[in-house]
């Protein structure tokens, strides 16, 4: 490998529910260590109104999904019910290019997105966008902030399909690479990892001896309000523009 490559020696470390292949490799590729030492994990929420609320949702006049783990879920209670894109009328609304392109790979259509992959730009576009409605459903998580369901103009039905759990498995590996090695950047992106990191991390070592890289103003401001300085955050809330911010060497 060269060892001219924009991330050699960087130890870049994901703290979220999923390591994608497209980002291990992109980190491989630039010269960058890949760790995947999440503290947080999901799991589907199955219950008894399943298979009512799918064909609510599959007739609803839009469903709004706001993260990959929400499509997951829905696709886990279409397979299970044998229900397929051919019998939902509904139109699709998403945060975010990979919540989109995941429902794509579910065969649907993504008819609205907002310019900036945030909740609170979200509630701001969407309304301009449709207008008034009579029935929207948000297919969210366990943890999912009130943005959608008070932010927009109009009745916003909710469905929980998925809870986000905390988890303390990776802390002591985290920590260890923290304190032994050099150039070390996690990535934060959700609030809710920055919880973790904070209370059984930072508690103990604080936050300096690491970059840190917060993907969206909701994550970087979780950040500030527990005393760490955000050094990276792109203006495209994803986690590739993190990768190559990090490679281009910009830091706020």
């Amino acid at each position: 490998m060269p060892n001219n490559l924009p991330l050699q020696e960087q130890q870049i470390v994901l703290t979220g529910t999923n390591m994608t292949h497209s980002i291990s490799s992109r980190i491989t590729a630039l010269g960058g260590k890949v760790h995947y030492l999440p503290l947080i994990t999901v799991h589907e929420i199955e219950a008894s109104e399943d298979v009512t609320m799918l064909q609510h949702a599959l007739n609803s006049e839009w469903l709004i999904f706001t993260s990959q783990n929400a499509v997951q879920a829905f696709s886990n209670k279409l397979e299970r019910y044998k229900q397929t894109k051919e019998d939902c009328v509904a139109k699709i609304a998403v945060v975010g290019e990979k919540t989109a392109q995941a429902m794509e790979k579910l065969g649907f259509t993504i008819d609205f997105m907002p310019s900036t992959y945030s909740a609170d730009v979200f509630v701001k576009e969407f309304p301009n966008y449709v207008g008034q409605l009579k029935n929207c459903l948000f297919l969210k998580g366990s943890l999912a902030k009130a943005t959608i369901k008070e932010g927009l103009p109009f009745p916003v039905e909710e469905w929980t399909v998925y809870e986000t759990i905390q988890t303390t498995d990776h802390v002591s590996a985290l920590k260890n690479l923290i304190e032994q090695s050099k150039n070390v950047t996690v990535i934060f992106a959700s609030p809710s990892v920055v919880e973790v990191f904070a209370k059984h991390i930072a508690a103990d070592i604080g936050w300096n001896g690491f970059k840190i890289a917060a993907i969206g103003h909701v994550t970087e401001t979780a950040l500030q309000n527990v005393g760490a300085t955000v050094d990276v955050k792109p203006e495209k809330y994803t986690m590739m523009a993190i990768i190559d911010e990090l490679a281009n060497g910009k830091e706020l």
